[in-house]
C-alpha cells in the first residue's frame, strides 16, 4: 500500500511518544502539534510532526482543512454489545418510578436479557452483534471490550463469547472478550449460590480455556448479585486460566468490591458511582485503570462518580460507554466524553486521554491504540473544521467527526 501523506492539520492531538495509563494531574496535559502532518504507511502511523520538518515530497498529499482536527479513534473498554433484544419496555418502568434493583427483583433486568439471548441463534446474535459494531465504527470507535454476562448458562454464555471470537476474526477493530457468567444469579440459582459458582468453575471456564474465548473475566459486585467474597471466588478461579479481573464494582452500593478488586490485582475497576471517601483514596494508589461509565448514570438517573475528587486522589480515569441494552443503550463515545465534561466536570483534555489512551491501557492494547504514535495502529478520527478542540464536548449531540480511518483505510 502506498503511503498516505495528511499535510496542514490543524491540530493533531494526542501525540504521545511513549504509552501509558495517565493518572491524576497528569490527565490534564494533552500534547498536540499544531499545523502538522501525518504519514501513513500501510496500517499503521509511520511518521508526523510540525510542516516545518516535513520532508521534500512532490505528489500523493491530501492538504486538510484549515480547522481540521485528527485524534486517535475512541477505546471503548466497558460494553455489552452483544444482545438478543432491546429493553424499552424497562425505560418506561423506570419512567414511572422502578428502580433498577426493584426491576431486577421482578425478573426484569440481566435475566429477561438472558431469556431473551438463550432463545436466540448463535447466527442471529452475530447479525446484530456486527450491526452495533459498524454502528459504533462510524462514530469513531475503533477498539472495544464485549462481555458475556446474557447467557447465564453453560450454552448461552459460551454461545455468547463464540460471537465475540468470530467478531474478532471478521471485524477490522480491536476487540477483547470478557467472561461475564457471574452477571446475575439464575432463577434456578437464586438460593444455591455455591451450586452457580461451581457451574461457572467446573463447567464454563475449562471450555472457556480450551476454545480461547475470552481475555478477562469479570463479576458484578453488588448487594443483591454476587458479594466480593463470591467475587473472589470466580476472579481466582479464572486466574487459574490466566483470566485477568476486570470488574463491576460500587455501582449501587459500597459493599468491597474495590477491596477486594485491588487485592486481586484487576486491570480496571468499573461504575464506581457510589464510592466513600476511603475508596477514593484506595483507587487514588490504585495501579490499573478507574473506569467510568457516565452514560449508565444519565440513563438511570443516578448520581455520577466522583470524577475530579478522584482525579485530585491520583487515579487514572478511563471512559467507556457501557454499551448495554438496560442501561446504557448507546455506545456513542462523543456523548461519554461530553457527558463527563458537562456532569463530571473532567477538562476536554482530560476527557479526551481518558476516552483514548487509558481506555486502551483497559484493555492492555496500549502499544496498537490509543494515541498518536509512530508504529500504533493507524486507528483515527478526521474531524469537520473546528474552532477547537474543546468545541468537541462542548458541541454535545452535534457530529464533529468528518472521516474515520482504521488499520489505514477510510470505513467512514
Amino acid at each position: 500500500m502506498a503511503s498516505q501523506i495528511f499535510t496542514d492539520i490543524s491540530l493533531l492531538a494526542n501525540t504521545r511518544p511513549a504509552s501509558h495509563l495517565i493518572r491524576g494531574k497528569e490527565m490534564a496535559q494533552l500534547p498536540v502539534i499544531e499545523n502538522a502532518y501525518l504519514i501513513i504507511e500501510g496500517d499503521r502511523i509511520a511518521e508526523y510532526g510540525p510542516m516545518s520538518e516535513l520532508r521534500y515530497f512532490s505528489a500523493g498529499f491530501e492538504r486538510l482543512p484549515i480547522g481540521t482536527v485528527i485524534l486517535p479513534a475512541w477505546c471503548d473498554s466497558h460494553t455489552h454489545m452483544v444482545y438478543a433484544g432491546s429493553r424499552e419496555g424497562e425505560f418506561v418502568s423506570k419512567i414511572k418510578g422502578l428502580s433498577y434493583a426493584e426491576i431486577a427483583a421482578q425478573g426484569g433486568g440481566i435475566l429477561h436479557s438472558a431469556r431473551l439471548l438463550n432463545d436466540t441463534s448463535e447466527d442471529e446474535l452475530f447479525r446484530l452483534a456486527w450491526a452495533r459494531l459498524e454502528e459504533v465504527t462510524k462514530t469513531g470507535t475503533g477498539a472495544v471490550e464485549i462481555k458475556s454476562g446474557y447467557g447465564l448458562s453453560v450454552e448461552g454464555e459460551l454461545k455468547m463469547l463464540r460471537v465475540i471470537k468470530k467478531l474478532k476474526s471478521r471485524s477490522s477493530l480491536l476487540i477483547k472478550a470478557t467472561f461475564l457468567g457471574a452477571h446475575a444469579f439464575p432463577a434456578a440459582y437464586r438460593d444455591d449460590h455455591q451450586a452457580y459458582l461451581a457451574l461457572i468453575v467446573d463447567k464454563i471456564l475449562p471450555v472457556i480455556a480450551a476454545e480461547k474465548l475470552a481475555d478477562y473475566i469479570d463479576v458484578f459486585c453488588e448487594q443483591g448479585f454476587f458479594s466480593s467474597q463470591e467475587m473472589d471466588v470466580v476472579c481466582r478461579a479464572g486466574q487459574q486460566y490466566g483470566l485477568k479481573p476486570k470488574l463491576h464494582v460500587n455501582q449501587l452500593s459500597s459493599c468491597g468490591g474495590i477491596q477486594q478488586g485491588i487485592a486481586l490485582n484487576a486491570v480496571s475497576l468499573d461504575h464506581l458511582e457510589t464510592v466513600t471517601g476511603e475508596e477514593v483514596r484506595l483507587l487514588g494508589r490504585y495501579g490499573g485503570s478507574t473506569t467510568l461509565l457516565p452514560t449508565a448514570a444519565f440513563f438511570l438517573r443516578m448520581g455520577y462518580p466522583p470524577a475530579r475528587q478522584l482525579i485530585e486522589a491520583g487515579a487514572a480515569i478511563t471512559l467507556a460507554s457501557d454499551y448495554n441494552p438496560g442501561s446504557s443503550p448507546s455506545g456513542n463515545m462523543n456523548f461519554v466524553v461530553a457527558l463527563s465534561c458537562i456532569q463530571m466536570k473532567l477538562l476536554p483534555a482530560e476527557a479526551i486521554n481518558a476516552a483514548t489512551i487509558n481506555g486502551a491501557c483497559a484493555m492492555e492494547i496500549e502499544k496498537e491504540a490509543g494515541s498518536i504514535t509512530v508504529g500504533k495502529k493507524a486507528n483515527l478520527l478526521f474531524s469537520q473544521p473546528l474552532p477547537s478542540l474543546d468545541y468537541i464536548p462542548y458541541s454535545f449531540g452535534n457530529n464533529f467527526i468528518h472521516r474515520v480511518m482504521i488499520n489505514g483505510d477510510f470505513v467512514w
